[in-house]
């Protein structure tokens, strides 16, 4: 009986198998396997490949293609308008660890019992639901000379003539712009660290405060190595916003005006407006790496940094077993 079964199922056509139930099941596995792939190749890493290409000519988005090599690259990194953006994304990684030094704070305080705290968790993440477009002309107005904070400031008793042109004045300007950043973000990233600390074992802290440990121990020594992961992921996002900033230079000061220009924004210049789109490409190319030098680095330096953490949670598994 068995035999006839397998002869039957050899003898089984093609069409047949797809018909069968096991047959549709592969097929749908197989399906959903290979659809994103093919989506994820021809609209992520095919272009990608296409990009790496373009960034080897000077070429327009139509018209003859002239290689260069290595020229591209070699603008990049002696142009003064593009290093000189590299240079503004300081303003933002600096912006970006007071961001999430912040975020951190406040979650820690918001992830115990805290009066009215489901409240403030909802108006700090509010700014991130909003379109970073909306945001830009929000705060245009906000910094715009005798507009809302001006007007905010004189009524302490500031008068207008003392105060700087907050827009116009070269790296106050940036200051204002990475502050604007600073607001959006920092919401999300005290929501991504109060979900992470809420899954702190609660039986850490008992055990910290029968042996005499303060808050601020069993913040370094419970509460941080428990969600190392994600302050990891922060940072990393983090950074890679810093050196990726674009909408609030944009919007704020008409497309990077009065020295607010970052990578991005000189990218869409060099690529839209003066049409090369070799060099455009080699810009990518070269952030990518960079970004991944940074992450890289990021992950060396967090690893040294929670060594211990990770010793010690080994040696607690080895002691358990």
């Amino acid at each position: 009986m068995h035999r006839t079964s397998a002869a039957g199922k050899g003898s089984m056509s093609i069409a047949q198998y797809i018909r069968s139930s096991a047959g549709q099941q592969k097929c749908i596995i197989s399906a959903f396997i290979a659809i994103p792939l093919v989506l994820l190749f021809v609209f992520t890493y095919f272009p990608f490949g296409e990009m790496v290409g373009f960034s080897f000519y000077d070429m327009k988005y139509i018209g003859e293609r002239k290689f260069v090599g290595l020229r591209n690259y070699a603008d990049v990194l002696t142009r003064d308008d593009i290093f000189g953006a590299l240079k503004l994304s300081l303003y933002y990684m600096a912006g970006s660890i007071v961001q999430l030094v912040l975020a951190l704070y406040l979650a820690t305080l918001l992830s115990f019992r805290t009066k009215c705290g489901d409240l403030f968790k909802g108006i700090m993440f509010f700014p991130f639901m909003i379109n970073g477009i909306a945001i830009g002309f929000i705060f245009k107005f906000f910094f715009t000379r005798g507009y809302v904070l001006d007007s905010v400031l004189g009524c302490l008793g500031i008068p207008l003539e003392s105060l700087p042109y907050w827009l116009k004045t070269r790296g106050l300007n940036n200051v204002m712009l990475v502050g604007t950043s600073l607001w959006r973000y920092l919401g999300q990233n005290m929501v991504l660290f109060i979900g992470a600390i809420m899954s702190v074992d609660p039986s850490l802290y008992e055990a910290a405060e029968i042996d005499g440990a303060n808050k601020f121990q069993q913040f370094l020594h419970i509460i941080l190595p428990g969600i190392k992961t994600i302050i990891m992921l922060n940072v990393i996002l983090s950074i890679t916003g810093s050196l990726s900033a674009f909408e609030p230079p944009y919007v704020i000061t008409s497309k990077g005006g009065n020295g607010t220009a970052t990578y991005f924004i000189i990218m869409d210049k060099i690529a839209h407006t003066s049409q090369k789109v070799g060099l455009a490409s080699a810009m990518a190319v070269f952030l990518l790496c960079l970004i991944f030098v940074v992450t890289i680095a990021q992950k060396l330096f967090f690893t040294y940094v929670f060594r211990n953490a990770s010793a010690d949670a080994a040696g607690t598994g080895g002691a358990a077993l």
